[in-house]
């Protein structure tokens, strides 16, 4: 959930310039860091990415004329990508918690 919310700023970040010259657009590839984090725990990965090691990358191609590598429609299904996989993530987890506090409770 951390590196959806962090990719969801990087792309507002990238709306926001969408129109500033030589602008290079960043990104968080999802599935590099899934692979890069299933070998290693939960609290490994946190630890990784607040320390900086989990990265983003920017984009050098530029469609345009003035170097800004932003396409508008692009990065607005990547906003509704992000937010679909968070409230994904959201509803797995409050599930997990739900059955730790059933067992918790016993089933009761």
């Amino acid at each position: 959930m951390n590196l959806a919310s962090e990719r969801q700023g990087l792309l507002m970040k990238n709306l926001a310039n969408v129109n500033v010259p030589n602008y290079k657009r960043q990104d968080i590839d999802f599935n590099v860091h899934l692979d890069e984090a299933m070998g290693v725990e939960a609290d490994e990965f946190d630890q990784a990415f607040a320390k900086g090691r989990v990265r983003h990358s920017e984009s050098q191609s530029s469609l345009r004329e003035d170097k800004n590598s932003v396409d508008l429609e692009a990065e607005v299904m990547s906003i509704a990508e992000t937010e679909h996989r968070f409230l994904a993530l959201t509803e797995l987890t409050s599930r997990y918690y739900s059955g730790l506090k059933s067992v918790i409770r016993e089933g009761r």
